[in-house]
Parts: C-alpha cells; structure tokens; sequence
C-alpha cells in the first residue's frame, strides 16, 4: 500500500514495482493528472474525501492511495553484489523492529548513496505501509533482500569481501569518522542493531570493524535512523 501523493508518484514513475490500481479524491487526481496521463495503464479510481476517510480509516494519505504488487524476494547475495558493483555502501539491519526506523534507513540510504539494505529475517518489511510512508517512497527504489541464515549470512558478506562495520555505543569502538577513514577504498556493509539491544553479540563478533558516533555522556545512544545518517553522511565523504 502506497500512501500520499509524493509517494505514489514515485510508485508510477520511479519504482519497478507493478501498479495494480489508485484511488484518489479530485483534488489529488488533478495534482497527479501528468503521472496518470503517462500510465494510461494503471486504473485510477476517482471517489469523494468522506468515502476515502471510511476505507483508509485514516487522514494522512492526501487523498491519495495505491496498491502495488509485491516482488518475488531476490537471492540476498545478487542484492549485494549489485550494490557492489556501484561500489556503494550497504546497510545491513538487524532485528529492527520499528516500522518508522526501517522506512527511516531506506530514506537514509537513498540520500546518502547506501546501494542496498540487506534485512535479518527478524527486522521489519520494508513494504509494510508504514515504512513505505516513513521512507517517502525510498522503501520502493533502494533494493532489498533478507540475509539468511543468520548470523551465517554476515559471514559470507565478509566472504564476498566487504568490509563489516559494526555500529554500537561501546567506548572501545573507534570514532565513525575515524574508522571509515582506514576503511577508504573498500566496500563497506554498515550494521545496525535493535532500537533497545542493539546488534546481537553474535553480529558484533563476526564485524572486523567497530564503530561509535560520539554524543554527550548524558545520552546513551542515538535513535537507529539517525545513527544511519550520521554514519552514511561520513562515508560519503571520506
């Protein structure tokens, strides 16, 4: 389910994920006519504001809802390798339960150049109407697979040569700046663990490479999406 009118734009227009059909109110027809004018073959619905409240149960969709199809899962290891190939980041998630968090990453990783978002089997989908909306549409073009088994998949990662850096609070973990500055020139997977527990000991055990994004002693850590954007924006810019 894709949600609001940015997002549904970018359904039709950017993503390659099949459109089954949209429901608009008027006014959102009117703001989408060029995207609808150029997917003559995507069916649009035309309904009033009140009957668009009482199916979505909701507001905050601008009058404007689309259903897509949902793609067959890919092989995480082709994900990763197409994310190689650009010689981009990638972000790994592990146990990320939130819906805001995860569509949080993807909008991180499409703004800051991350190739691909790699899942444990235990993290939230990144479909899930939510994220989708959190992510702005991102959720829809950065390509995705689930990493398993796991923790075992972590190890093929390194296999296939990519350079594990794991995210954490710890006080031995150097500085993020600092450590994708020895990273240079490799291809990095960047993990992120659980809003509360961060990445499992069996994750950190296998990253070759610890990072912390330093902040006041007063706070702990730092939200999951955010800590993302800080370590994507450094890695760009090494």
């Amino acid at each position: 389910m894709a949600e609001g009118r940015l997002v549904v734009r970018r359904l039709l227009t950017e993503s390659a994920l099949v459109t089954r059909s949209v429901m608009v109110t008027e006014t959102a027809r009117a703001s989408l006519a060029d995207v609808f004018a150029a997917r003559p073959d995507v069916p649009v619905y035309v309904i009033p504001q009140a009957v668009m409240n009482d199916i979505a149960g909701f507001d905050i969709h601008r009058g404007c809802l689309a259903i897509g199809e949902r793609p067959q899962p890919a092989r995480w290891q082709d994900v990763a390798a197409s994310g190689s190939s650009r010689k981009a980041p990638i972000v790994v998630l592990e146990r990320v339960s939130n819906a805001d968090n995860v569509g949080g990453v993807f909008r991180n990783a499409a703004a800051f150049g991350a190739g691909v978002v790699l899942l444990d089997p235990a993290s939230t989908d990144p479909l899930y109407r939510k994220a989708i909306r959190t992510s702005m549409g991102a959720a829809l073009l950065v390509p995705f697979a689930r990493a398993k088994p796991w923790p075992g998949a972590l190890q093929e990662l390194r296999d296939l040569g990519f350079a594990l850096m794991a995210m954490t609070p710890s006080p031995d973990a150097l500085p993020v700046r600092e450590r994708v500055q020895l990273l240079a020139g490799r291809h990095v997977a960047i993990l992120f663990g659980h809003e509360g527990e961060g990445l499992s000991r069996a994750a950190l055990d296998i990253c070759d490479h610890h990072a912390r994004i330093p902040i006041a002693s007063s706070v702990d850590s730092l939200n999951v999406s955010a800590a993302a954007a800080v370590a994507l924006y450094e890695i760009r810019h090494v």
